[in-house]
């Protein structure tokens, strides 16, 4: 509750400085997407990220899980170790891409059930 409150007022310097009204459709819309809380996966394991990943990953998990180990190994493994265990290029790829983007920040696997 306090969330929407300060969420609310932010909106209302926001758009108090651009001589907008702040109890318009637009404050509110703002309001209610700052206020939301993302529902991303807490902690993350192997298979829940590449579950995430999709396009038949999760094929892989398994082997993964053997050789490489957890998802910290994985975001260190290259494309050569992900060739030598099997994994046909068009995983390798997205699994490089999806590991760069958790690395960087900017991805993270929400649960399955949340995407559909």
């Amino acid at each position: 509750m306090a969330l929407a409150s300060f969420s609310k007022r932010i909106c209302t310097d926001i758009l108090s400085s651009h001589s907008l009204n702040p109890y318009s459709p637009l404050c509110n819309t703002i309001c209610r997407s700052i206020s939301r809380q993302p529902r991303y996966l807490k902690e993350v394991g192997l298979p829940d990220f590449l579950k995430a990943v999709g396009n038949g990953v999760e094929a892989h998990s398994e082997k993964l899980a053997n050789e490489v180990g957890d998802l910290q190994k994985l975001l260190e493994t290259r494309t050569m170790t992900l060739k030598k265990l099997g994994i046909p290029c068009k995983h390798r790829k997205l699994v490089l891409r999806f590991t760069q983007k958790y690395r960087l920040g900017l991805w993270r696997p929400r649960p399955v059930d949340l995407q559909k």
